[in-house]
């Protein structure tokens, strides 16, 4: 696979030089890791809100990006940190301008698709909501193809109409598990907000990566969390706009009161959710960062039967016949992805090891003929 995202750039920053490959890897686990947890928890907040007696969309979109100022802790943390290493100049802000703008703008684009994303789960079985979305690693698979100039084998494109098809074997089953109180047309609606969000944010991963190529500063660590701040910043700004227009901020204190958990409980689930989903967000582009937009749609998609057996048994949700077709393909297609990767990087090494060898060998017969040579002019001496 291309790692789009290791430029040259990246290398001439302080944290790139005093990283080690160990250290880099670590940090690709931790991102895996937050990412993982924020994928696989985040839509159970989201659905718990929902079937408890909170309504508000445009609140529940605003809660996927609301948890950016629990970015302060770490950001605040690399200050102090490069503060150490480079003197009382060091700048507690390094993203440029430019890139503000930029990220403003992406950010924008995610507030649309919190919004698609919530409305869909809202809507949506939190298990239906998961296989509809394993089409956004298609998505981001084809953007990358063409924004990053991403690679493809076989096994790539076998991934990809896989997942595809699990998400069109729900389309044919619309009605299969509608729930309880809720007609076919909003389930439907929910079915094509959810595939939009999944389209949307397929086209944003690589947007990022191609952001972290075309930087005209060093991207590390550090410029990732703020570039994230400044993102979630704007998604939430765009967020806060459709409440104000909905009256959201005034229906809240309201809808608390009627929530079935209690008053209390109804804002510990806000924050929570805000949370989980800055988790999932910051792990996203964490393992842009470190690997590339396809592996952190790769880790989306292959989450998803963790998804599913939390959603069955918290919610004692049924597991159909077609959620049984969609899990195996999204499986299937997970599978040869990873498959494809473990091929790839086994052929990385291989070419890496006979490059090398190519390079010691013709030095040591260098070195034997001089040795021979020597040893020719030792025997001709009387």
């Amino acid at each position: 696979m291309e790692d789009g995202v290791r430029s040259d750039n990246r290398s001439e920053g302080p944290e790139a030089k005093g990283m080690s490959k160990s250290m880099k890897r670590y940090l690709l686990v931790f991102n895996c890791l937050i990412l993982s947890i924020g994928n696989c928890i985040a839509p159970l907040t989201n659905r718990l809100y929902s079937v408890k007696g909170g309504k508000r969309i445009w609140l529940m979109c605003a809660l996927e990006t609301a948890g950016f100022p629990f970015l302060a802790i770490p950001i605040i943390i690399s200050y102090i940190y490069r503060r150490r290493k480079g003197g009382p100049k060091t700048k507690f802000c390094s993203i440029s301008g430019v890139l503000i703008l930029l990220c403003i703008v992406i950010g924008i684009l995610i507030g649309a698709d919190d919004y698609m994303d919530s409305a869909g789960v809202s809507r949506l079985p939190v298990s239906t909501y998961s296989l509809v979305l394993a089409s956004q690693l298609g998505f981001t698979a084809f953007f990358a193809w063409i924004l990053v100039k991403q690679k493809f084998t076989f096994l790539h494109f076998n991934a990809i109409l896989l997942l595809t098809a699990g998400s069109v074997v729900l389309a044919f089953h619309t009605g299969s598990d509608l729930p309880a109180k809720e007609s076919k047309a909003d389930y439907i609606l929910g079915f094509l907000m959810t595939l939009g969000a999944a389209l949307l944010y397929g086209f944003v991963l690589p947007i990022i990566e191609l952001l972290y190529k075309k930087a005209k500063q060093s991207i590390t660590y550090s410029l990732v969390m703020e570039m994230q701040f400044f993102m979630a910043l704007s998604a939430t700004a765009f967020c806060f706009v459709g409440m104000y227009i909905n009256k959201d901020f005034s229906a809240v204190p309201r809808e608390a009161e009627k929530f079935e958990l209690g008053k209390a409980m109804y804002y510990l689930v806000l924050m929570a959710d805000a949370f989980l989903w800055q988790l999932f967000f910051l792990g996203a582009v964490g393992v842009i960062f470190c690997h590339s937009s396809l592996l952190s749609g790769i880790l989306i998609s292959a989450l998803l039967p963790l998804s599913e057996v939390l959603a069955v048994f918290i919610f004692n949700e049924e597991f159909t016949p077609e959620k049984g077709m969609s899990l195996f393909l999204a499986c299937w297609g997970s599978l040869s992805y990873f498959y494809e990767e473990y091929q790839s990087e086994k052929k990385k090494k291989r070419a890496a090891e006979n490059e090398h060898k190519s390079i010691e060998v013709p030095g040591d017969i260098n070195q034997e003929k001089s040795v021979a040579e020597v040893n020719d002019q030792a025997s001709e001496i009387p």
